[in-house]
């Protein structure tokens, strides 16, 4: 059956793909029309943008290429291809074309792509099989099943194990003493041994949604760990003798300096991994006979994610969205270290970023670059502190200002007076709730009635492990545990629990069995939990009063809001995280 085709002129046609994805609503006529304006403006197909933006589930996506091309859908996800199958298709191939064999049975190879009508590669298909007198049975697949099969051709300690086997002359001259200052092992770093060790470490990292990568010495070996989902993995040993030559060439990378062991450095530097541009914020710390390196992964690609898509949701989305649109006042996200704030402020910037907006941020690193929004970079070794940097802002005709950190007295006072002068200002603080904001701000120095009208919204949140929905299964918790979660349950406002919430008893829970999608961990990816305080007329009078923490948190009932452990029995009973989860990051 055709369909309309929204927002377009009669004359351009309607790619077969996109016209069966809006027929099966996979994608509302909205998100069409915005693929479309998109389309245009970075000049690459309707198509393109669909995918890259995620508009449609991976394994969904795929098992509509199968129906509109005719080919069969196959996934793959959890099997293990025999090398010599695997090899068939050379790993160069199968990374420039998408494209893997997965069985063979007497002269008959079955290959899964991920673009069943891309001509270049049924074309390298086909010489493939005339050379080989080779029967093609062709299969689609989805860009994850894709991804894990990609992984069997080498794995991380085989790559590495190559890469080590040229490092011999490395580890001679590491037993005879050579100092990092001295050319022997200036000219060793940029050797292809060391070089590709390396990139296999950081593209691993990539490929295994690792935030962070550790090399460490432990005892006699270098320990190399991915933290993923909040939670390290160690992934692989290597002998002691490289670690120098390691750290040195991720200092290279750095551009740091090889021979200054002596004091902690920090760098950063870019690498493309799979089309992507990926950051990686690189700080070393000496320790009692050599370095550690930790480097924290930035995919410059991503950019702000939609607020739905960090976890919030309900009531607390709604006040949130409400203070964006707002003309002044300062919105915090207040918790400890790793809890997200950096991504959710950068997320409400995305949504503020537009053509008559000046945006101007102040940050201790620049971790994500914002096309459109002015960023400056922190730097104390000059004098170029959260204060003087804010004064300076104040000279750039801002709209908006994001200060990545309130750390002092000055830094609260120049944030107040530019949210009483006209500015809307984003920033952090390390508190553990909402309301611990408010005597925060008063013990720098801040007058209560300064704070209360000052103020618009103050956001708390952790970060919890989402559950895998490939293996998610409805589990039970112990009898005591029910009742501690039931107490809390009742305290929740009815108009905030969803309608998809069971608030019943006997209550359900989900927990992930494990998998291949999710490394058999039970959990992919995070998500926030979160509250949200708003400043209203009322919360006004009470901190001017004395900021009385018990009145704050009544008049935050009274207003429907729901707590940082509420909200997370609220998403562990929609089976979006674990109950154990919840109970972990929200302990006092």
């Amino acid at each position: 059956m055709a369909i309309p085709k929204p927002n377009t002129n009669q004359s351009e046609a309607v790619d077969p793909l996109v016209e069966a994805l809006l027929e099966g609503k996979y994608i509302s006529q909205t998100q069409y029309a915005d693929a479309q304006e998109k389309s245009k403006a970075l000049a690459v197909s309707v198509l393109q943008v669909i995918s890259e933006e995620n508009m449609v589930p991976d394994e969904e996506f795929a098992k509509v290429k199968s129906k509109v091309y005719g080919v069969p859908f196959m996934d793959l996800f959890g099997k293990m291809i025999r090398s010599d199958i695997l090899n068939i298709i050379s790993h160069e191939l199968a990374q420039n074309y998408k494209m893997v064999a997965f069985n063979k049975e007497a002269n008959e190879v079955s290959i899964a792509m991920l673009q069943p009508n891309d001509f270049h590669a049924l074309e390298a298909v086909e010489f493939l099989a005339r050379k080989n007198q080779y029967k093609i049975k062709y299969y689609v697949t989805s860009q994850g099943a894709f991804n894990h099969v990609l992984k069997q051709y080498a794995t991380l300690s085989e790559e590495v194990e190559q890469a080590l086997k040229g490092t011999e002359a490395e580890a001679k001259a590491a037993e005879e003493g050579i100092e990092l200052a001295e050319k022997g092992l200036e000219e060793v770093i940029k050797k292809a041994p060391v070089s590709k060790m390396v990139s296999v470490i950081l593209r691993h990292a990539v490929e295994g949604r690792a935030s962070d990568v550790h090399i460490e010495p432990v005892g006699n070996e270098t320990r190399v760990r991915y933290r993923i989902d909040g939670v390290l993995h160690t992934s692989l040993i290597l002998p002691k003798h490289v670690h120098p030559s390691v750290v040195a060439r991720i200092k290279v990378l750095s551009n740091l300096k090889i021979d200054e062991t002596r004091i902690p450095q920090d760098g950063r530097f870019r690498m493309s991994i799979d089309g992507k541009d990926i950051d990686y914020r690189v700080s070393t710390l000496p320790l009692i006979n050599y370095e550690k390196v930790v480097m924290r992964i930035l995919d410059t690609t991503e950019g702000g994610k939609k607020l739905e898509d960090l976890g919030f949701d309900g009531r607390n989305a709604e006040v949130m969205r409400e203070n964006i649109k707002k003309s002044h006042g300062m919105f915090l996200v207040t918790g400890p270290t790793g809890s997200g704030k950096s991504t959710t402020l950068y997320s409400i910037l995305t949504v503020m970023n537009q053509e008559g907006v000046n945006i101007v941020t102040l940050e201790d690193p620049v971790e994500y670059y914002l096309a459109g929004i002015n960023q400056s970079q922190i730097n104390a070794d000059v004098g170029l502190t959260f204060a003087r940097g804010l004064r300076a802002i104040l000279r750039q005709d801002p709209d908006v200002i994001m200060v990545g950190e309130i750390r002092d007295n000055e830094t609260a006072e120049l944030a107040v007076h530019a949210s009483l002068t006209g500015h809307i200002v984003l920033s952090t603080l390390h508190t553990n709730d909402a309301f611990g904001a408010i005597p925060r701000l008063i013990d720098m120095k801040i007058e209560p009635f300064l704070v209360s009208s000052s103020t618009n919204v103050i956001i708390a949140q952790r970060l919890v492990r989402s559950i895998c929905t490939y293996c998610k299964a409805e589990t039970t918790v112990p009898e005591e545990l029910e009742n501690e979660i039931w107490v809390e349950l009742e305290k929740i406002p009815k108009a905030a629990i969803p309608e998809d919430v069971n608030a019943t008893r006997p209550l359900k829970f989900y927990k992930g069995k494990g998998c291949a999608r999710c490394e058999h961990t039970g959990y992919k990816g995070r998500l926030a939990i979160s509250e949200v305080l708003e400043i209203n007329d009322v919360l006004e009078k009470i901190i001017m009063s004395g900021s009385n923490t018990d009145e704050i948190k009544e008049e935050f009932k009274k207003q429907g809001m729901i707590s940082l452990k509420e909200d997370g029995i609220i998403k562990a009973l929609q089976g979006k995280t674990t109950i154990q989860e919840v109970w972990n990051v929200t302990r006092e």
